[in-house]
């Protein structure tokens, strides 16, 4: 393959050549014929605005930079235009898709890529024109004018959408021409660059989102193989205006490894997915076409896009902001929201739709360990009562807030693959969220949650690659034009590794945060080996969406930004926990689920309620060893710990006292112990503390207490008691264990 593109480059070259002299001829005899005239529609053609660009009947300007582009860009695709350099972590080989480059140092940012496919050149030109099923960052594309050009070719005038990838920075427009055509060796070229002047644009509602960017010549070379197949050129070259953003972002906008990993080399693998499906050799979970799998995935992550960039043209709108709100709050009052692949089954919704979203700065955090982290540990960072609130509003079911019937899920994940890419670099998949429910009469029916879920970007090598987790609930039939509202994580490296070539994290690092309870004490292995060092920036961005009522619209905005409140503050330690800085096997005080700490802590709670109380809190074979920390873990009713402070705050509860509050082990420590009873509740306490404190225990009457998502919760009686330390002479802290809990 090798020998042969540098055959094709030095014919090329000529080519190039014999092509430059052509075009230089060609002026020169449309200057002669008409040289007034020519002259004043170059002229118009790159200063005028749209509605001169649009007239199909002034094609001898357009076909001039047609001819230009066409050269510059073979220039760039098989000859030395750009100083070229090869892309880092991508080094070719057997089980690579191609050869990828980036250039060095030139105008704006620009990415090359080579490879072989199985595939015609006609549809591989057909595919790639169509760039937003391909390019998940393209929101829109539209021809506004074509006519034909000489050798059976096109030139068109396009308009271009590029979503923002976070909160923090306007979208992109381009205004181009495209130039379709054929060489003498039958070789297919597909150009584009942008013109000058205002051309198209958005309509003044969203004009303020976008931001004019510049594509200098880029494109498809498609050159036919004997015996079938294509070798594929492809170059991406962009000047994305970077003074427009934020001094942090800019390296994000002037990466070609950016460029290179979300246009370039995502085109060459979307080609040879299509391929490897036409062929046959790809075979996916639940029946289901590779077709609609692929629809999936790219509805999933447009609805995660749309509610990122919350564009004024698709009916959103900021709700109550001053600018001073860490979490912005968008609306979408649209009664009919296209949520499904088919507009004609689109969703209706009471009330509409509101996104809770933010976007942070994370430091020295891998991005592809922090996503394999949320993923794998949803119980961390989620509240599965807000996943089930969102599931029943997408049904035909009546609504009801902030839940519907009273549910405990038992914290467990069931990831069911559906399918994947060619080098795994994204994965879809069913998440099963289980639930049982607590109502006597619905005993026996399933309140299982499924969200469908894409997960990618979880390739540690990957250099300037983004990684996201999104999901949206799913009715458990699946149907193919299922509507979804889709949120979820992106996190997007700003600053490259210290040294290209220096070894990478491992990639199945174990967390003490979230170590498996049967497996007994867990070992930190975080920090890793401290030559391993990953110094960079990333920017996070969260966005979550849900669905309303026309009267629950405030209330629904003061859950979802409490909601996402409590997530951010979840994966801050997550964060915290797995950087490679050193921060400590776990995050402040907090105890970890598997930690020797958790453990040691689960004897004493037990040794301290026999001793105290009289009675056993665990039966007599279940305090043995390792086995004690999950039988607590497991136990029906909530048992939480408190700090002896003056302000005690929680460190410690079960999976039932997980439940209860409506919170995760991340993000217990953020939780006071007045915070959690009402006002009789705190005043039965403070009367009993003394007793608590003097004989060591305390019965508390039936009461109310609350979640950290406002709900109610009512309890048949509590016990209070002082947890001993090993030497029983020094109080570590308080136990309180709530029996026969429910929601109101």
């Amino acid at each position: 393959m090798n020998k042969l593109l540098m055959e094709e480059n030095d014919r090329l070259q000529k080519q190039v050549s014999q092509l430059v002299c052509e075009n230089g001829y060609m002026r020169q005899q449309l200057q002669t014929a008409s040289a007034a005239t020519t002259d004043a529609s170059c002229e118009s053609v790159v200063t005028t605005p749209q509605h001169s660009l649009r007239d199909a009947n002034n094609p001898a300007g357009l076909l001039s930079i047609a001819e230009e582009t066409l050269a510059e860009f073979l220039s760039k695709a098989t000859g030395t235009a750009v100083d070229w350099v090869q892309m880092p972590g991508m080094k070719p080989g057997p089980d690579s898709v191609g050869i990828f480059a980036i250039s060095h140092s030139c105008s704006g940012v620009a990415a090359r890529a080579c490879g072989l496919v199985s595939l015609e050149p006609s549809k591989i030109a057909e595919i790639l024109k169509d760039r937003p099923s391909w390019f998940r960052d393209c929101r829109s594309l539209e021809v506004f004018t074509m006519f034909p050009a000489g050798n059976g070719g096109t030139v068109e005038l396009l308009y271009t959408q590029i979503y923002a990838p976070t909160t923090l920075a306007p979208a992109r427009d381009f205004w181009t021409l495209r130039y379709t055509t054929s060489l003498d060796n039958g070789s297919l070229v597909v150009c584009e660059r942008s013109l000058s002047g205002s051309g198209a644009g958005p309509n003044t509602a969203a004009a303020a989102q976008f931001v004019r960017a510049e594509m200098l010549p880029s494109g498809y070379l498609i050159r036919p193989c004997e015996g079938g197949g294509s070798i594929i050129h492809i170059v991406d070259h962009l000047n994305l205006e970077a003074w427009s953003v934020p001094e942090v972002l800019r390296p994000l906008y002037e990466s070609s490894r950016v460029v290179a990993q979300k246009m370039t080399i995502a085109a060459l693998r979307y080609i040879r997915q299509i391929a490897q499906e036409t062929s046959g050799e790809v075979v996916y979970g639940l029946g289901r076409q590779p077709a609609v799998l692929r629809t999936f995935s790219q509805r999933l992550s447009r609805g995660f896009n749309d509610a990122i960039n919350g564009f004024n043209d698709d009916g959103w709108s900021l709700m109550n902001c001053d600018g001073a709100e860490d979490v912005i709050i968008a609306v979408n009052s649209t009664k009919n929201l296209n949520t499904t692949s088919n507009p004609a089954n689109s969703l209706t919704l009471p009330g509409g739709v509101l996104c809770a979203k933010a976007s942070m700065l994370l430091q020295n955090v891998p991005p592809a360990v922090l996503v394999r982290f949320l993923r794998e540990h949803r119980s961390e960072w989620a509240d599965f009562s807000v996943d089930a609130y969102s599931a029943a509003s997408l049904k035909a079911s009546p609504y009801s807030y902030p839940g519907m019937r009273p549910t405990r899920f038992t914290g467990s994940q069931i990831i069911m693959p559906l399918g994947h890419t060619i080098e795994h670099e994204e994965l879809l998949e069913v998440i099963r969220l289980e639930g049982h429910s607590l109502a006597h009469e619905d005993a026996f029916m399933s309140r299982d949650i499924h969200l469908l879920q894409i997960c990618s970007g979880v390739d540690e090598n990957a250099v300037g690659a983004c990684s996201e987790l999104v999901f949206a609930p799913i009715d458990e039939m699946f149907p193919d034009d299922a509507p979804l509202l889709p949120s979820g994580f992106r996190i997007i490296p700003l600053d490259s590794k210290s040294g290209d070539t220096q070894e990478t994290l491992t990639t199945h690092r174990t967390l003490d945060l979230t170590s498996s309870l049967e497996v007994g004490p867990a070992t930190n292995q975080a920090a890793g080996d401290s030559s391993s060092c990953y110094n960079t920036r990333s920017v996070l961005t969260i966005a979550f969406q849900f669905p309303f009522e026309s009267n629950l619209q405030d209330n629904v905005a003061t859950m979802a930004r409490q909601y996402v409140r409590s997530v951010i503050s979840s994966v801050q330690r997550v964060a915290m926990a797995i950087s490679p800085s050193g921060l400590g096997p776990a995050v402040g005080p907090k105890l970890s689920a598997g930690s020797p700490e958790a453990l040691t802590l689960a004897h004493w709670i037990c040794q301290s309620y026999s001793y105290h109380v009289g009675a056993e809190l665990l039966r007599s074979d279940s305090v043995g060893g390792d086995s004690v920390l999950k039988n607590l873990w497991h136990h029906q009713d909530a048992i939480l710990c408190c700090s002896l402070k003056s302000l005690p705050v929680l460190i410690f509860a079960n999976q039932a006292g997980l439940d209860m509050l409506e919170t995760t082990l991340v993000a217990l420590q953020d939780i006071s112990l007045d915070k959690i009873f009402d006002e009789s509740g705190r005043k039965g306490l403070c009367a009993d503390f003394a007793k608590i404190m003097q004989q060591g225990f305390a019965y508390l009457p039936a009461g109310i207490c609350m979640s950290t998502m406002g709900r109610h919760v009512s309890y048949e009686q509590a016990i209070a008691w002082k947890v001993l330390a090993a030497e029983e002479n020094t109080v570590h802290c308080l136990a309180f264990s709530f029996i026969n809990w429910s929601f109101v």
